[in-house]
């Protein structure tokens, strides 16, 4: 069989040249604004890691396990820096959009394929000369989308799990369209290891699982299904070692944790999720990507005229965001971040949706042949502009520039190996090792029986407030809003106070009376 491609694809330069204006921008951002507070957690876990504690046995990890030791392998190549960690996610936020635009730009080539000596095309002839206009338009929807560029270029578990899931839905297209079991054994692999990375990508498994099955031979159904759950279970393996050692801390810390205990001591929880539920409206970038979306839903099943196995592709995209949107909005709390891993699948079909309306009001060959630029030309500036905007609003929030600023002064004031009370941040920027207990600062507010709560190695806020009042911590550090520290009457407990990029520092503790 002999395949030829005709002109009419985004060529190769303007491809690269993309993504390496992406990947440029990614990694100026990570390197100066990039920054979100769980970072501090995720980062001094790693840190764990790399000592050689492990997660759920040492220390709370309310996470599964393959992001920290991720993480981890960098830190023993870089140092213990947060600076090539976001470097490395960049790049990986760049491969996953970069990859989703190749997909589109594989559907947009012209090919005419040599079967008995017959040359046959196989793409819509309409396509031509929107292969560059619908893979610059993934670029814009997906890699200048906010939640993108805030939660990619980060230390959590965003960027590798982005990654793994787009890689996983390219292997599973792959693995019917080749017929190859080994595509769909690596499917498995890469989509169980993203939830292996974050359980907010779990619903990614089952849906190519169920693709596969639907769309392979029926004589070949069983045996790729076979090697995906394979693939998924090897990627579980870590998590499996963990679990043999201590299955209550692991099922506390990666499950009884989200189902029971995420919103304790939160009571405007419901309140948060419904306006956060509502809150799209409000954003010009998420409008525009649902409405392109669901027009790229409309022209795939309806306009396009294309074999089934070619539409089910797209569909597949469809149901993958479907899926995973509605999965991260019954989390509770849920947050905006949840919802990055829509954004590949949803730009995918936003480029065909693009294609699709100009195509149903254009007129003749002609026209659509000069169109495509100005859509493309007006969805970017829309979008670029709103990202624009919340980078221009956000300027003065948190940063690690600024939190390094805290831990030089904590570094200051506290004797090496003296007792320290603070933020993870803080204490993976300052080198020290935080107190048994103290490695989630977040699960101080859980209110556990104390013989359960000394297994799963967390102490309740109370007995911290009174370690804090006999003064056993030589320094306290937090940025919490200001009754946190006057509710602990920290003014009296310490003669010294500093107040730095909205983080607050008390040292020298006064002489008990």
């Amino acid at each position: 069989m002999a395949k030829k491609r005709q002109s009419g694809s985004c060529s190769l330069p303007l491809f690269l040249l993309c993504s390496a204006l992406l990947g440029a921008g990614l990694l100026v951002y990570s390197q100066t604004l990039g920054f979100a507070w769980d970072e501090g957690f995720h980062l001094l876990a790693a840190k764990l890691v790399k000592i050689g504690r492990k997660p759920y046995l040492d220390f709370v990890h309310p996470q599964t396990p393959l992001n920290a030791y991720w993480n981890a392998f960098w830190m023993r190549m870089f140092g213990e820096s947060w600076r090539p960690i976001h470097a490395i996610d960049a790049l990986l936020v760049t491969a996953a959009v970069s990859l989703a635009a190749a997909f589109v730009r594989s559907r947009f080539q012209t090919v005419r394929v040599g079967i008995a000596g017959e040359m046959v095309t196989l793409a819509d002839p309409r396509l031509k000369g929107w292969g560059a206009a619908s893979v610059i338009a993934v670029f814009v929807l997906a890699g200048a989308n906010i939640d993108t560029v805030a939660f990619g270029p980060i230390a959590q578990a965003y960027p590798l799990a982005l990654l793994l899931i787009v890689c996983a839905f390219r292997a599973t297209v792959a693995s019917v369209d080749r017929e190859r079991t080994s595509l769909a054994g690596l499917a498995g692999l890469l989509s169980g290891a993203a939830a292996g990375s974050t359980l907010l990508t779990a619903p990614v498994a089952p849906v190519l699982l169920i693709w596969i099955l639907v769309y392979s031979p029926a004589g070949k159904r069983l045996a790729r299904a076979a090697a995906f759950v394979t693939g998924a279970a090897v990627a579980f393996l870590p998590l499996l070692m963990l679990f043999v050692q201590s299955p209550g801390r692991v099922i506390f810390s990666v499950l009884q944790y989200h189902m029971f205990y995420r919103r304790s001591d939160w009571e405007g929880a419901t309140q948060h999720d419904l306006e956060l539920l509502t809150s799209c409206i409000r954003s010009p970038q998420a409008l525009m990507l649902a409405i392109l979306a669901a027009a790229g839903v409309w022209f795939v099943a309806k306009k396009s005229d294309w074999q089934r196995a070619r539409r089910s592709e797209f569909t597949l995209c469809g149901w993958l965001a479907l899926t995973v949107g509605i999965y991260v909005s019954t989390a509770h709390p849920t947050f905006v971040q949840y919802y990055i891993f829509t954004v590949p699948f949803l730009a995918i079909l936003a480029s065909m949706g693009l294609f699709g309306l100009v195509n149903q009001f254009a007129s003749g060959d002609k026209a659509m042949r000069r169109i495509p630029l100005w859509p493309v030309i007006g969805v970017s500036l829309l979008t670029c502009f709103a990202l624009a905007r919340e980078i221009y609003d956000s300027r003065d929030d948190f940063s690690w520039p600024k939190m390094e600023m805290v831990a030089r002064k904590v570094n200051q004031v506290t004797p090496a190996g003296a007792p320290l009370y603070a933020d993870e941040t803080t204490y993976f920027l300052t080198g020290r090792i935080p107190p048994p207990g103290n490695e989630y600062v977040s699960s101080h507010k859980l209110r556990l029986t104390a013989a359960f709560s000394e297994f799963v190695h967390i102490i309740p806020q109370p007995e911290y407030d009174d370690r804090i009042a006999a003064g056993e911590f030589d320094t306290i550090e937090g940025c919490d809003e200001e009754d946190w520290y006057k509710d602990r009457k920290l003014e009296e407990i310490y003669r010294q106070k500093a107040a730095i990029a909205e983080c607050f520092v008390f040292w020298d503790r006064a002489p008990k009376e």
